[in-house]
């Protein structure tokens, strides 16, 4: 069975200081290596006159693709934080470019781990993140006596509403997580004593942000 995982719906970036060296990161959500080498190749324009531009990113719903880069740093003090913070926060198919301009203080091995790590950190909480999950769309046909039972179990439920169509009948859309999907529709079966009619998609992706739901 496919798994929920999250994923960034609108990059964003931020920055930390530390002993005068600024931290500068960016997130964009990504979906190919060639994707992110163009993001990549973005922020080196931007900040050619930095001294480093380091980065990580993870592809996939099982981290297919993972890079990293420490872009000059000591080996395993940049690329490799930003790529465990990624990997630690359960975020896929996302691209972090740190970049670095040099305070004139040597931080040491520790202190380049930790200010990349907490300039990932600053980017994401910068970032707009999601969670996709596996489901199914199902549309639910009823006659108006079976509405208003069909919203209250969908409401107790937390169960998204994309549409609901009036006519001579009501037909309701709604995106069910796979593991409620038998449960929901054996209530929605007894609720309504067998008079709803069911439409049940094949899996499907979906999320929702700010309380409105997608389709991937």
């Amino acid at each position: 069975m496919s798994q929920s995982y999250q994923i960034i719906y609108e990059g964003g970036s931020d920055e930390i200081v530390e002993k005068k060296s600024r931290f500068i990161a960016h997130v964009f959500p990504v979906h190919s290596e060639e994707e992110a080498a163009g993001h990549i190749e973005q922020i080196r324009k931007k900040y050619w006159d930095a001294r480093h531009n380091c980065h990580a990113f993870v592809i996939g719903p099982n981290n297919e693709i993972s890079r990293c880069s420490d872009d000059g740093e000591p080996s395993g003090t940049a690329g490799r934080p930003i790529l465990e913070v990624l990997q630690g926060q359960g975020i896929h198919d996302v691209l972090v470019v740190v970049t670095r301009y040099f305070g004139g203080t040597l931080l040491g091995t520790g202190g380049l781990v930790r200010a990349y790590s907490q300039a990932t950190q600053a980017g994401l909480a910068a970032s707009r993140v999601m969670t996709k999950q596996p489901g199914r769309k199902i549309t639910v046909g009823t006659d108006y006596n079976g509405i208003g039972k069909l919203q209250y179990i969908v409401g107790k439920r937390q169960i998204p509403v994309m549409d609901t169509r009036y006519g001579e009948a009501v037909e309701m859309d709604v995106l069910v997580p796979e593991e409620e999907v038998g449960a929901l529709t054996k209530e929605i079966t007894e609720a309504t004593a067998g008079k709803a009619e069911l439409d049940i998609s094949d899996e499907l992706f979906f999320a929702v942000l700010d309380g409105q739901p997608m389709i991937f």
